[in-house]
């Protein structure tokens, strides 16, 4: 069987300081008691908090259609013109919360004269 190769720019270091604090055994706990209360009739579905996935943002299609360069589409957005740069030329991605804020963006044009 293949092994997967993750590449990261983080060292080993960086990476395992970002999780030292994170109890992942406590945390499957958690949820295999809420599923086990659930399926006991103990606990409610709506009770749960269900992670939504995350819209699909195309950073220049929605960039372009509102007329903006990158550095304004940037400082809307409270990040860098190289950042956006980054996500258009695929090297990176938005953040969850940036994606969120685009999408609401493709929506609502009018919600750039409220971000400025």
């Amino acid at each position: 069987m293949h092994e997967p190769n993750f590449k990261s720019s983080l060292s080993m270091n960086e990476i395992e300081e970002n999780f030292k604090n994170i109890d992942f055994f406590s945390g499957i706990m958690d949820g295999l008691n809420e599923a086990l209360a659930y399926e006991k009739g103990k606990a409610s579905s709506v009770s749960f908090a269900r992670k939504q996935s995350l819209p699909s943002v195309n950073v220049v299609e929605i960039r372009k259609s509102l007329s903006m360069t990158q550095k304004s589409f940037a400082s809307v957005l409270g990040v860098s013109s190289r950042t956006v740069e980054s996500w258009e030329s695929g090297k990176t991605t938005p953040t969850p919360t940036a994606k969120k804020l685009i999408h609401l963006i493709s929506q609502d044009h009018t919600l750039i004269d409220r971000l400025m």
